[in-house]
């Protein structure tokens, strides 16, 4: 049965209840002292500049207070627009002399993959809690090393999988959890885009590979949290179509196969040579689930056809940088309330190892 645009209409506030209750459960309650968590963020990149750092200034439990840039004239620009005071501007050869500002209690990693371990490794042994950017690292090797800095310096490690956090993935975990599709038998998903030439991104010493290291993380990343299993069997392919210089060090498609203990069979596809809107597609015994974007920063849109129900269509009306405020807030909660994070080092590593296989069943290696 399809419901009518007017039915819609009226329903669609009743309809997302449940996806933004689920979201809203995990915010952090805001301190009754008024503190935030004061973060020093590392890399003014794009994803720094255009979504995390805007959105700690709506935040109710994080605010900018240090800054770490390789071009002081940018850093200095960028201070006047946080408040941050020139002394909070850090170089990547003074970083650890972050460890004797009281303002800082954590930082924010958003530099090449290849850099997230030694800056995250040295801001523990600074003493400050750490949100890092996924991937996590370029090995298991480094990833295992951040955790162990982290646990022995007794600091927070969090990777920013902000789709975990955010109110159309959570609503999709739930209509899975309590049954809604039935059993569930199969899953696609896909994400990319094109790349263009001379990007870090296509560097194998800075990225560790191509488009599973960055995009299709998203879709491996979804299989794992829609089923709440690990594979127990992976199988990738790698391709290079496009031979037009951009991808004589990393790959440009990677597709792969995962198999999980309840017998769910998820296939992905990820790619620099074409553009992918980002989605999955679940299929279960009593109806099939559809997010498509799933892993943007804003225009998420959950379908799902369910048998003997109307048809769900809840469109995401949330805008960016929203999702970076919630992951922000969720961090300095952790942080606050000394809870562990959902999405901590282990979660993390979890992604490593397995992308290290689908490397591996492809006879590559990840890392430089």
């Amino acid at each position: 049965m399809k419901i009518t645009r007017r039915y819609f209409g009226r329903s669609l506030a009743l309809s997302s209840t449940a996806a933004y209750s689920l979201a809203k459960a995990q915010e952090p309650a805001v301190q009754a002292s008024g503190r935030k968590l004061g973060y020093c963020i590392v890399g003014l990149g794009r994803i720094s500049l255009q979504h995390f750092m805007p959105a700690c200034k709506t935040a109710k439990a994080s605010q900018v207070v240090a800054l770490v840039s390789g071009h002081r004239d940018k850093a200095e620009k960028t201070a006047q627009e946080y408040g941050v005071p020139s002394k909070n501007i850090y170089s990547y050869q003074n970083y650890n002399d972050i460890a004797d500002n009281k303002d800082i209690d954590a930082v924010y990693i958003a530099l090449p993959n290849s850099m997230h371990a030694e800056y995250t490794i040295r801001a523990a042994n600074a003493g400050k809690h750490v949100l890092c950017e996924k991937p996590m690292a370029t090995s298991v090797k480094d990833s295992e090393a951040m955790i162990a800095a982290c646990k022995a310096a007794g600091k927070k490690l969090m990777i920013a999988y902000r789709c975990q956090y955010e109110p159309t993935n959570l609503r999709a975990i739930q209509l899975i959890r309590d049954g809604s599709l039935g059993t569930i038998q199969a899953i696609e998903s896909a994400n990319g885009f094109v790349e263009k030439a001379g990007e870090w991104r296509l560097n194998r010493k800075l990225a560790g590979g191509g488009p599973l290291m960055d995009v299709g993380i998203y879709s491996l990343n979804a299989c794992r949290y829609l089923t709440g299993e690990e594979p127990s069997h992976v199988e990738g392919f790698c391709s290079v179509i496009d031979r037009d210089g951009r991808f004589s060090e990393v790959e440009e498609n990677v597709g792969w196969t995962m198999r999980f203990p309840s017998g769910v069979v998820a296939s992905c596809n990820t790619t620099y040579g074409a553009n992918m809107n980002g989605y999955y597609r679940v299929h279960g015994s009593q109806g099939i689930l559809h997010v498509e974007p799933a892993f943007a920063y804003q225009g998420l849109h959950l379908k799902a056809q369910i048998k003997g129900q109307p048809e769900i269509d809840e469109p995401n009306q949330e805008k960016d940088p929203a999702q970076f405020v919630r992951e922000a807030d969720y961090f300095a909660s952790c942080v606050f309330e000394n809870k562990e994070p959902k999405s901590n080092g282990e979660e993390g590593l979890r992604d490593m190892k397995l992308m290290a296989d689908i490397y591996k069943s492809c006879n590559r290696s990840m890392g430089a």
